[in-house]
This record gives C-alpha cells, sequence and structure tokens, in this order.
C-alpha cells in the first residue's frame, strides 16, 4: 500500500466502505451460494428491493458483483472473487477472537 498514490488510496478506502455496512455483508453472503434477482435478496434480508437495488448499485460500481439481464428479471453475481476470500479472512480473524474471548471469560468465571 505504501506505494499508491492518494487518489488509489482512495479507491481502496471506498472499496472497504462498501464492506462496512451489514446489509451489503448479507447480500454479499447470500450471492456467495450463487446468483440472485433483486427480490429473492430483498426476501432473504427481510428489505425492500428498493433498499436491495440501492445496496447492489453500489456493490456494482465498485466491482464486487455483475449484473445479467434474464428476460425481465436481472441477476446478480459475485464478480470480484477477492470479496470471498477477504470476507472469509475476516471473518476467520473475527470468530477466533470472539473464541478467544469466550474462553478467557470463561476462566474468570471459573476463578468467582
Amino acid at each position: 500500500m505504501k506505494e499508491l498514490p492518494p487518489e488509489a488510496l482512495e479507491q481502496v478506502a471506498a472499496y472497504f466502505q462498501v464492506l462496512a455496512e451489514p446489509t451489503r455483508l448479507r447480500i454479499l453472503n447470500l450471492l456467495r451460494n450463487g446468483e440472485h434477482n433483486v427480490g429473492e435478496l430483498a426476501q432473504a434480508c427481510g428489505y425492500t428491493a428498493a433498499n436491495i437495488s440501492r445496496h447492489l448499485s453500489l456493490m456494482t460500481k465498485q466491482g464486487m458483483v455483475t449484473r445479467e439481464g434474464r428476460g425481465t428479471a436481472v441477476y446478480y453475481h459475485l464478480k470480484d472473487e477477492s470479496v470471498d476470500a477477504l470476507c472469509d479472512l475476516v471473518c476467520g480473524s473475527i470468530a477466533r477472537r470472539l473464541e478467544q474471548a469466550s474462553a478467557t471469560n470463561s476462566a474468570f468465571r471459573a476463578v468467582l
């Protein structure tokens, strides 16, 4: 990262900003299992189609997902495989920290 110009760092920050929203992470997680249309994603997430469309638009703009029209429906799927790998890496790290914190809490409870 130290070799990147400020403009590139701004793009990196924008990319991570997209990942900083729980609804978008939920959408990405659903798309990891295969393509979906807006209606399917809205139903699975419990949000309106308009809300999901806004999130998908932003993720498309950042190159994370791509869309494919089929008749009257538009299907979305992961475009950038590194998103999948990045989510696995971060989720694994968080899971390990939670397990460690749980073990520490259990040890304190045993002493008390």
